[in-house]
């Protein structure tokens, strides 16, 4: 039974460190395929169900001076530059810079349009709203990625039955 334990702590720090060292490009990549995707749709009128709201949301924070028809397509090339950023791993700071300051404003509807957001506020969201929410995991993707910026790293855990490289 000791062999099969061993064997099992074998395959766990391997899996463990393949992790380490892949999880944060691939959690790179797969937020920038999602600002790229999203940012992508909102160029092509219809199809990004986030448009109207968004557009609504920057209207209203700019007291009407930032017309849907310059918002939305301005949002749309944000969260391309954003995307782009994270997909080749550019200009990260700036890159995180600009995510931190759209996700603030996709967070805002919350606020300006409860009703539109929540069918029951606070704890039943409408589909709008549960695009809303999600980005709490953008975010915290963002804050693990900003966290490496300096260099930092994943790093598997030492043990003894950790595979030698």
């Amino acid at each position: 039974m000791n062999d099969i334990a061993t064997q099992f702590d074998v395959v766990d720090a391997r899996i463990t460190s393949w992790m380490a060292r892949h999880g944060l490009p691939l959690l790179r990549i797969s937020l920038g395929i999602v600002f790229l995707w999203f940012g992508a749709l909102k160029f092509f009128p219809g199809l990004s169900p986030a448009s109207d709201l968004a557009a609504r949301t920057i209207e209203t924070l700019s007291f009407g001076i930032v017309s849907a028809k310059v918002s939305v397509p301005l949002l749309a090339g944000w969260e391309c530059l954003i995307g782009i950023g994270l997909l080749f791993g550019i200009f990260m700071r700036a890159t995180l810079l600009l995510l931190a300051v759209q996700m603030a404003g996709t967070l805002t509807p919350l606020l300006l349009f409860p009703s539109e957001v929540f069918t029951r506020i606070p704890y039943a969201p409408t589909l709008e709203g549960q695009y809303i929410i999600k980005n709490a995991v953008l975010i915290s993707a963002a804050i693990v990625l900003g966290a490496t910026v300096r260099g930092g790293g994943l790093v598997p855990e030492r043990g003894s039955a950790e595979p030698r490289h």
